[in-house]
């Protein structure tokens, strides 16, 4: 188990730490929650040994393995599976030592070296990190690129894949969703549910810390508090201890007011003087509480549209997609990815747009915002349709050495009227309504963190009283108290919402109808955000069912070739290379004994006659192939022996 027996940790000269303590048991799923700068990530750090206590007694088990997800963008040619499968530090070891062995003139060394390499899962090694990669929202066509070949964001899904290959006793994740889509969310959750080890996160994610964790660890003011239950549950018992902190604080308050006038009306009096003096005393024992201040919630609003047009756009046979690149020849036709949609977006509606990775719902979103012009058919808006667009880059657009104030001049610059210009002071307020105030204006952006400039982001669409709102992925980098603001000044907000989200929570609670887009077109989606984490995992299912055919088939043509261990020379050239043979052949019928047991067990259940006479034909195969590589194996052994003698 992990324990924290008053632990002091410093960063610098902040104690985020204060004599706490703590017990995590094996197994535990840990949702570890707390304000921006209470200590999350340093905890990570104390956790992965990056950073050591500064007080107080921190255990970790010497002997668990941990796997954590790489901060750093990888930069490397080699191709995603591979680069994917490196992360099985097992598998790794394992395959090293195979390389020392043959490197050496040791036989017992590599039998044990082949043995350890398929206890390490050599064999499906490929199809476990092909699995982690379409899981995470890959394409079966991108599974060979190279890593260097993929934006920011999937190189760092590349990374959690390489975390989730690791074989560890304890797994560390923060913010593991930011670089997610919904259906690779769902997936995730649904193989965080499988994992046997204790695993902590950090997630601003609602309803993914209410999906896998069963601990809600808090840290807050220097300690930490263990709550039994996921993130509904831990808030339902927070709300209930700082609902009875303030009672026991009010109660104390009035005693103390009471006690204080009994002194001022009675210590002059001689009669009343020893009475008066114990209840100076008595003030002086108490232990003060202290009164509960809840963390300011952040709150904004989106102001009346100055206008509604009804339909705020329509769609007729209209196609979405990407125009040929520049170095394109001539003649080459666009790439469409959405056909044939006829829509109408209404004054007022909220639609989720909903649809696996890489079926368009960007796509379509960038389209409607005008960063995208139709391929074909026609794309009518209404008068006055003023686009508010957050787009997932639109953190990119900001440029780095820019303030917040100087955003806002230039925004107001392209928005209003020749002539006219934004007052300093009116655009110092509205930003002060999103939290950047004092010093804060003149702060450039490129030193902020990713949740400070979301909120500038979200602050300037804000400001320019959009009637439609095109939200992609809007939470990426916003705290649960900001997913909180925005969810409310959507459902507050008198225009039109057509968002993008993987937050299940912020969808449920702003959208009221959903369109999906699939199979290269845009349909109503008949059912409830339930409904279709089912449709993801079917999905799922039969993608990874279609790779394990594809995967069989390979192994059926690769075994139709001669092996490179069949044709053993019969005059040996070398006693190395015929110990190496030697461990092959040992490996090979290592893999082969393993499947017949396990067709062994098969016949040992219930079958259907056809069944049991399929198990039949192949455990008549391998006896076959296992009596070819045992006469083999004799042949190599009396030919190392000869050598040997020789």
């Amino acid at each position: 188990m992990i324990t924290l027996r008053n632990v002091t940790l410093r960063r610098g000269t902040k104690v985020l730490l204060d004599s706490a303590s703590v017990t995590l048991n094996p197994g535990e799923k840990v949702g570890l929650v707390g304000r921006n700068g209470a200590g999350k990530s340093t905890l990570f750090a104390l956790f992965n040994g990056t950073l050591h206590e500064d007080g107080g007694d921190f255990n970790l088990p010497s002997q668990w393995r941990m796997a954590q997800v790489a901060q750093d963008m990888p930069e490397t040619s080699q191709s995603a599976t591979d680069f994917v499968i490196e992360g099985d530090t097992v598998l790794l070891a394992a395959e090293n030592e195979v390389h020392a062995a043959e490197a050496s003139d040791d036989g017992d060394r590599m039998a044990h070296a082949y043995m350890a390499l398929h206890d390490a899962g050599a064999h499906d090694a490929q199809a476990r990190a092909q699995a982690l990669i379409l899981g995470l929202g890959f394409k079966t066509t991108e599974l060979n690129n190279p890593v260097d070949s993929f934006s920011g964001g999937w190189r760092m899904r590349l990374q959690l894949a390489r975390a989730l290959m690791c074989p560890s006793d304890l797994m560390l994740l923060d913010e593991p969703t930011n670089h997610l889509d919904l259906d690779a969310l769902v997936w995730l959750e649904a193989w965080l549910k499988r994992y046997d080890g204790t695993l902590i996160v950090i997630s601003h994610d609602r309803e993914f810390l209410d999906a896998i964790t069963t601990v809600t660890l808090h840290i807050d003011c220097g300690k930490l508090t263990r709550y039994g239950g996921n993130y509904s549950t831990f808030e339902d018992m927070r709300a209930q201890q700082m609902e009875l902190q303030q009672n026991s604080y009010l109660k104390q308050q009035d005693k103390i007011a009471h006690l204080q006038k009994f002194i001022q009306r009675f210590k002059a009096k001689a009669s009343k003087a020893k009475q008066a003096q114990s209840r100076v005393k008595a003030l002086d024992r108490m232990e003060r509480l202290a009164p509960v201040l809840a963390s300011a919630d952040f709150t904004f609003e989106f102001k009346e549209p100055a206008n509604l047009p009804n339909p705020m756009l329509s769609m007729e046979n209209a196609c979405f997609g990407y125009p040929p690149s520049e170095e394109a020849p001539a003649g080459t036709p666009p790439t469409v990815i959405v056909r044939n949609v006829n829509k109408s977006v209404m004054a007022g509606q909220r639609i989720g747009i909903l649809g696996a990775n890489g079926q368009g719902k960007s796509t379509l979103v960038k389209t409607v915002a005008r960063a995208l012009t139709p391929t074909s058919g026609i794309v009518t808006e209404g008068k006055g349709l003023n686009v508010g667009y957050f787009a997932q880059q639109e953190l990119d657009v900001l440029r780095p050495l820019d303030n917040p104030l100087e955003h806002m001049f230039r925004l107001a610059k392209e928005v209003l009227p020749a002539g006219q210009s934004g007052r300093e002071q009116d655009l110092r307020t509205f930003l002060g309504t999103f939290n950047f105030g004092g010093d804060m204006v003149k702060q450039p952006v490129g030193t902020m963190s990713g949740g400070e400039k979301a909120r500038l982001v979200l602050c300037m669409i804000v400001w320019q009283r959009p009637n439609l709102l095109l939200l992609d992925e809007p939470t990426n980098h916003l705290d649960l108290a900001t997913r909180e603001a925005l969810s409310m000044a959507l459902n507050e907000f008198e225009g039109t919402v057509m968002l993008v989200s993987h937050d299940r929570s912020l969808l449920r609670s702003v959208c009221d109808e959903f369109w999906l887009v699939s199979r290269g077109g845009v349909e109503p989606f008949d059912g409830d955000l339930d409904d279709y984490q089912r449709y993801l995992l079917d999905e799922a299912k039969r993608a990874r069912e279609s790779l394990k055919e594809s995967l069989k088939s390979q192994k059926e043509v690769a075994t139709q070739a001669p092996h490179p261990v069949t044709a053993i020379k019969k005059i040996p050239e070398n006693l190395k290379a015929l110990k190496r043979d030697q461990g092959k052949l040992e490996q090979l019928m290592l893999d082969l004994q393993t499947k017949k047991h396990g067709l062994e067990a098969r016949l040992s259940t219930p079958l259907q006659h056809q069944e049991i006479s399929e198990i039949g034909t192949l455990l008549k195969k391998i006896d076959e192939e296992l009596a070819s590589h045992e006469e083999q194996w004799l042949t190599v052994s009396e030919q190392i022996e000869a050598a040997t003698l020789g």
